[in-house]
């Protein structure tokens, strides 16, 4: 039974479909927590789990997406057969990167956000994740092959014009019969050099920060990082060791809606305004573990802008199913509003580099009462003795995440309101209060601990080679790829000797005995 959240009557009364049920502790209140990851000296003859139990998954709200959204999510989920939560997250990234060029949220406390969201969804491979992906992102697809076919004829047309335009610069530059003030007013006349089309780029899927800005000023100014690969983002170039803190910061900043200033021998100075970014990262749960356990990332503050979802796989469960009629009518709607808001006219300054001008949407009063009850509540679970302590950096920004989920789904309903009415935010509110909850569920069960997943990783092995002992250097040569450095491999064995998994029966040769029976997860 889930304990009483002190708060839960008050809540209530602000609607059912708030849904502000508090993390179940109870299962873990009697226990030590399992997550030694090595250091430790802890001596036990039974064997340990390397994990402690993992709830399972929350049911993600889908309904609380709202029409259109929940449509198409609802569909997605029984055409592809994923889990509600992989199909939600898609659909939500893609309506950010739909809506966040056309409007920002306005904040009671005065202050303006953007409708950016920033979405990491960890599944296995196998659990359709990119087939989910390829089904929201339809219609950015087909607005991304449209900017294509304008692009190829303006760029025809620009490389004429910008031909006849140096020719003329470097006449008027050569024409000694010109004095400086008749040069100065010929070059007036001339015109500053004919800027290039837009380059017909909506998204990318691993582009490094640098990249990104130095490019940004020749394609549009609202823009998406979406990948079904993560880890080749996570653990690429932009990522890096040497990366790594530029890249968080720079990131975090376009999530703030910042202006992105830079200053570079080579490429001089470059300021670029009104910048949108969504992100949409699929990774498998090691790559997942790596990123979301990051302390760089962690004290840097990216790890506060995202929503994650780890739903529970289905794999086993996926009869064939026959398509249903009556699903794309759903799914071609959703398509229409997507389309429809990325091909609308973007408020766009007429100086490029100023980029977006979007307008502000404002919070009724009755949905900035909701908003803020919901703010206050998060922040008392955020106290010393509070269950939202240990994730405060991201319970933190919860007020915000909803703020923005909330001008998402206002604008994807009418891409001219300019309110938030009382309906919207309290479908928001309850699905950030499920991501809060997902954030705190992972983070209690030790799932995002790269050490205890790299020694999850090397039982695995050790467990299929049906051999009863294996030499340490077999770990080095054959073993999971996380483990064939000596560091990372003698960490691994440590945690699973403190669990009580592996013996070491000889040191010369090196040699790992594996303790028969039982299981590595509760």
């Amino acid at each position: 039974m889930r304990n009483i959240d002190p708060f839960a009557e008050e809540m209530a009364e602000l609607g059912p479909e708030l849904n502000w049920p508090p993390y179940n502790d109870a299962p873990h209140r009697d226990q030590p927590r399992r997550c030694t990851t090595g250091n430790s000296q802890l001596t036990q003859t039974e064997k340990l789990p390397l994990f402690p139990p993992l709830p399972p998954a929350e049911p993600y709200p889908v309904e609380a997406l709202g029409p259109i959204l929940a449509d198409a999510a609802a569909v997605i989920a029984r055409k592809v057969q994923v889990p509600d939560a992989i199909a939600a997250q898609s659909v939500l990234s893609a309506a950010s990167l739909a809506a966040q060029a056309h409007a920002d949220v306005l904040l009671p406390y005065g202050q303006s956000r953007p409708l950016s969201i920033y979405i990491v969804t960890i599944a296995s491979s196998g659990d359709r994740k990119s087939t989910a992906d390829n089904e929201a992102l339809w219609p950015i697809r087909r607005r991304e092959e449209t900017l294509h076919l304008y692009f190829k004829q303006e760029f025809q047309g620009w490389l004429v014009t910008h031909a006849a335009w140096t020719a003329e610069k470097r006449r008027i530059e050569a024409d000694r019969k010109l004095g400086f003030e008749n040069r100065k007013i010929a070059l007036a006349a001339l015109g500053p050099e004919p800027e290039t089309p837009l380059r017909p780029v909506l998204t990318s899927a691993e582009p490094t920060f640098e990249g990104l800005v130095k490019s940004w000023s020749d394609t549009p100014a609202a823009l998406g990082v979406f990948t079904s690969e993560g880890g080749q983002f996570t653990g690429g170039h932009a990522m890096s060791a040497e990366n790594r803190l530029r890249t968080a910061a720079g990131f975090s900043v376009l999530w703030d809606g910042q202006p992105v200033t830079r200053m570079r021998a080579l490429d001089g100075v470059t300021i670029l305004r009104g910048r949108r970014l969504a992100m949409h990262l699929m990774i498998q749960p090691g790559a997942a573990a790596e990123f979301l356990a990051d302390p760089v990332l962690r004290d840097q503050g990216l790890l506060s802008r995202v929503l994650v979802a780890a739903p529970d796989s289905i794999a086993g469960t996926r009869r064939y199913r026959r398509p249903v009629a009556e699903d794309e009518v759903f799914l071609r709607a959703y398509h229409a509003r997507i389309l429809a808001l990325l091909e609308a006219p973007w408020p766009l300054s007429g100086d490029r580099a100023k980029g977006l001008q979007p307008r502000p949407l404002r919070m009724i009063e009755a949905a900035e009462d909701l908003w803020r009850d919901f703010y206050d509540r998060i922040e008392e679970r955020c106290a010393p003795n509070g269950d939202l302590r240990p994730v405060r950096d991201f319970a933190a920004k919860a007020a915000e995440h909803a703020a923005r989920i909330a001008g998402v789904l206002t604008v994807i309903a009418d891409e001219r309101a300019v309110d938030i009415d009382p309906e919207t935010i309290r479908r928001a509110l309850r699905l950030t209060s499920w991501y809060v909850e997902e954030v705190v569920r992972l983070h209690r069960s030790c799932r995002p601990d790269p050490a205890l997943l790299r020694a999850q990783a090397l039982l695995d092995w050790l467990g299929s080679r049906n051999e009863a002992e294996t030499k340490f250097s077999a770990i080095l040569q054959l073993g999971p790829g996380p483990t064939r450095t000596k560091k990372e491999a003698e960490a691994a064995i440590d945690v699973l000797k403190v669990h009580g998994w592996v013996a070491e029966s000889s040191q010369r040769p090196r040699t790992i005995r594996l303790i028969p029976g039982g299981s590595s997860i509760a």
